[in-house]
């Protein structure tokens, strides 16, 4: 059965445009993909949809029927859509195996906090062969406010505990972070969550009733040890390939090799198994243990590039595109005159 992943977040976090993002980037790659859309709200769809849940249900057609509203509306729409599960499978079974699997979820945070609906159908998924990752996009300009930053941590947390999935949490629209103000410390900080009580005193400044309350929530984030971010700008390319490759570690599409790919001796490779039955040791270990290389592996790399250095980086990139430009532009002369040349013949 397929790879894929679950995006989650709250609203305006970009799920939608993180979606389309990933989905020109397949395309590009010739990677074969499908978004489904499960927000019954979402009209206005960016992406190429095959697969969407107003097919099945409307957040307007719950509203006027049974007298709901907006928030009612959405937890009746999971809901129906766990009772029939079947016709989601059903449409997921008229896929390609090899296609890669994105679901687009609601902002309601309660779906994925404390609401067992999209659990449940997510375990579904699991137990019929789907390899999984759950994308947790966050603001970025969350880390601009040391208070904003906790619950974003706190909202990260429950979710990682309730979904059960392997976990990526990330800090979208990184590269519009700068217009919210300086940051307090370097973004490794932020992404690594270091030291919490370096932050206790800005909170305790903020909010000074609750200080022991501040405490013990930084405590509470730091036993478990559990929390930490990519970032992302979705129009960058080397952003968008660095988050790739960080899903396709965790649901180990990474570890499975296209079927017309040359193994190597030592490795395992049933070309006419399913993608998540086909292992390959060779490509597992060198995987696991190689450092993730790329623009956008360094934290510092990306600090330099969106927060530090912005202005120098674009006018860097501005100047490749033009270059670019003007090779292509150059190799379609070439080939223009070549034509025009044989056509003279």
């Amino acid at each position: 059965m397929p790879f894929g992943e679950i995006v989650v977040g709250p609203p305006g976090s970009g799920k939608s445009t993180y979606a389309f993002g990933k989905h020109q980037l397949f395309t590009a790659l010739k990677r074969p993909i499908c978004v489904v859309n499960l927000d019954p709200a979402n009209d206005n769809i960016p992406y190429p949809c095959m697969i969407s849940i107003s097919s099945l249900i409307t957040l307007q057609e719950v509203m006027d029927t049974h007298g709901l509203g907006p928030n009612g509306g959405m937890l009746y729409c999971m809901e129906y859509l766990e009772e029939n599960f079947d016709w989601l499978e059903d449409e997921l079974g008229k896929l390609a195996p090899d296609v890669y699997i994105i679901f687009d979820l609601p902002g309601q945070v309660e779906f994925w906090t404390n609401h067992e609906s999209l659990k449940r159908i997510v375990d579904r998924l699991s137990k019929a062969g789907f390899r999984l990752a759950a994308v947790h996009l966050c603001d970025a300009h969350n880390v601009t406010d040391a208070v904003n930053y906790i619950s974003v941590l706190l909202l990260s947390l429950r979710t990682m505990l309730q979904l059960g999935l392997p976990h990526i949490n990330v800090l979208s629209k990184i590269d519009l972070i700068t217009q919210y103000g300086d940051l307090d410390f370097n973004l490794d900080f932020y992404t690594e969550v270091q030291d919490l009580s370096y932050l206790q005193n800005i909170l305790n400044a903020q909010t000074p009733r609750y200080a022991s309350l501040n405490m013990s929530i930084c405590s509470l984030i730091e036993d478990y040890a559990l929390v930490g971010f990519e970032t992302l700008a979705v129009e960058d390319k080397s952003s968008m390939l660095h988050l790739t490759h960080v899903i396709d570690r965790a649901t180990g599409s990474i570890f499975v090799p296209p079927t017309d790919a040359p193994a190597p001796a030592d490795a395992l490779n049933p070309t006419n198994a399913p993608p998540s039955q086909r292992p390959n040791t060779y490509a597992l270990f060198s995987s696991a243990a190689g450092e993730m290389k790329g623009k956008a592996n360094n934290i510092r790399d990306v600090q330099e590039r969106w927060i530090d250095a912005r202005e120098e980086w674009d006018a860097f990139e501005k100047m490749q595109w033009r270059r670019e430009g003007e090779i292509l532009a150059s190799n379609a002369r070439g080939a223009q005159t070549k034509t025009q040349i044989r056509e003279r013949k």
